[in-house]
């Protein structure tokens, strides 16, 4: 028979590791604002769902047709739809410095 304990620690082991591998999937958690119109790749992979590859394509885009006007413009670059524009959404700004920093 087994002990009903092990079968709750498993249970929460599982849990735990579930929650620690969407939390890592989803992208480093960052406090403060990026500033798409001037940001490096290295600040624009700070924002949810960015890595280098999309950091560059916001990059390529702003260079090809100008600084975004509008937060809604992010669409337009290869790699963010709606979905991915909601998530970034709360952590981008148009002008003024960046301030976004990893949370530790």
């Amino acid at each position: 028979m087994r002990h009903p304990i092990a079968g709750s620690a498993l249970a929460f082991a599982l849990a735990l590791f579930l929650s620690t591998a969407a939390a890592h999937a989803a992208g480093p958690s960052t406090s403060g604002v990026v500033n798409v119109n001037s940001a490096t790749a290295e600040e624009l992979a700070l924002l949810p769902g960015v890595g280098p590859t999309k950091a560059q394509a916001i990059i390529r885009y702003r260079t090809e047709h100008g600084a975004f006007k509008r937060v809604e413009d992010l669409a337009a670059v290869k790699g963010i739809g709606e979905k991915g524009l909601e998530k970034l959404r709360p952590h981008v700004a148009l002008e003024g410095k960046t301030t976004a920093q990893p949370e530790k």
